[in-house]
């Protein structure tokens, strides 16, 4: 793929901002999703704020960039694989929310220093572009139902599916691919900001017309957040201080209402622990599929030694401030694949911009004002990129082969048909559980030397 910014370039400062806000759009919803799922879910409501997981998304990736030497163009966000285990460490409150992120980063920190001593060259005997490649794909095509739910959903009323929904989900779609098809100049590097916007300004004009008429299957965006924000004109509404985890964890401690035996901190291993080796595999794949879209394998140069170290201490500085475990993510890979912009100073403008705003009221507020279908919109071109780069790694495997054809096809098969691997305590998720598998066909098939 022929990028307009490679790794090193720099966009001129007034176009690097847009550049940064597009690379924050793509990952915020996901980022602060995840707290708020687990308020709503965990054992235990300890009301995280999604500012603060925006936060320390944003210092996780810093923190990533600066292990990988400024050589990897990806965003760490909250990492939806731990959400069970965050359900279960809720009852430890913010210490243990804190500690089990601790945990996991050390799995990756273990890792990285097998990896440093022995090197990478098992890895791709163990993970061939034949194994990788449908993987990849499926991080994209195992996201399309959440794309298509979000596409029919009017969060005005809570309507699962709504015409006026649709429309501007496929607006905001529409609008999204031909920028990047047919768009001109700085437009053309900019089209989730102009679907965004686009479909915005659709959904808003129906809302307008069914509040006027009295008509709910025309109410599309609930502008209950950006109401609320301002109820009161004041320095609250548009600033506040984010609830950090460890601020919290500190008050817990210091109210001597909070007590650990020791077996909890083996609880909070085995409620961690597991499940990073099973984030490993995706952050294996997310960094092939990163490489590929670049043209440099990041696993050589800075090495998975590095972007294991970046992404497992990044981790547990996203936990610190925002209880959220972070991981790269797929939606970031998809925008510089998208959008051609593999700039670095892009990423850390990103990681700097979501650290500032996490303190700014009314682009909180107004975030969540976004409508479902328009985010969906958004995502169905998203995530059908990240499936279209893995399938293109599929293009340099022989498939005349049954040894390739099993492999690939069993990934495929088991991911999209939602196979996991559920030991109660934690989950091995549909893609790693393929990956896994195909693991095992590809060895069992492989020819021998």
């Amino acid at each position: 793929m022929k990028l307009i910014y490679n790794i090193e370039d720099k966009p001129k400062f007034s176009q690097l901002i847009v550049f940064a806000l597009q690379q924050l759009l793509a990952i915020i919803t996901a980022t602060i999703v995840v707290p708020i799922l687990v308020n709503a879910y965990g054992a235990v409501n300890l009301e995280m704020d999604p500012a603060a997981a925006l936060f320390g998304a944003g210092v996780g990736t810093l923190v990533y960039q600066f292990f990988t030497k400024k050589k990897s163009p990806v965003f760490l966000g909250s990492s939806f694989a731990f959400l069970s285990s965050m359900y279960s460490a809720t009852v430890f409150g913010f210490f243990g929310i804190i500690l089990g992120a601790v945990f996991a980063g050390a799995v990756y920190v273990v890792i990285a220093l097998l990896v440093k001593a022995v090197g990478s060259g098992w890895l791709n005997k163990l993970m061939p572009t034949v194994v990788i490649g449908p993987t990849v794909a499926l991080i994209g095509l195992s996201l399309a139902g959440n794309a298509v739910g979000d596409l029919t959903k009017a969060s005005a009323t809570g309507e699962a599916y709504s015409l006026a929904a649709i429309v501007c989900g496929l607006f905001t779609f529409a609008v999204t691919i031909w920028v990047c098809a047919k768009g001109k100049g700085f437009v053309k590097l900019i089209p989730f900001i102009v679907g965004v916007l686009a479909g915005y300004a659709l959904a808003s004009v129906f809302t307008l017309i069914g509040n006027a008429a009295g008509i709910d299957a025309l109410k599309v965006i609930d502008y209950s957040a950006l109401v609320n924000n301002f109820s009161t004109i004041n320095l609250g509404s548009f600033f506040h201080l984010p609830k950090f985890a460890f601020v919290e964890a500190f008050r817990e401690l210091s109210g001597g209402g909070f007590a650990m035996k020791l077996a909890d901190f083996g609880t909070l291993m085995l409620l961690y622990a597991p499940v990073a080796f099973v984030v490993f595999a995706e952050h294996v794949a997310d960094h092939k599929n990163i490489s590929s879209i670049i043209e440099r394998d990041l696993l050589e140069e800075p090495g998975l030694d590095k972007t294991l170290l970046g992404d497992g201490v990044g981790s547990m500085a996203g936990a610190f401030f925002g209880c959220c475990p972070n991981t790269t993510y797929g939606e970031s890979v998809g925008c510089v694949a998208l959008t051609k912009n593999a700039s670095i100073v892009t990423i850390r403008t990103a990681a700097l911009l979501s650290v500032c705003l996490a303190f700014f009221s009314p682009f909180v507020a107004f975030v969540n004002t976004i409508p479902s279908c328009v985010l969906g919109g958004i995502c169905t071109a998203l995530y059908g990129f990240i499936a279209v780069s893995g399938l293109k790694m599929i293009q340099t495997v022989d498939l005349n082969k049954e040894h390739n054809l099993f492999v690939v096809s069993s990934i495929l098969v088991l991911g999209i048909g939602g196979f996991v691997l559920d030991f109660g305590a934690f989950q091995i998720t549909n893609i790693a559980a393929s990956l896994i598998v195909g693991i095992i066909v590809n060895q069992l098939l492989r020819e021998k030397n």
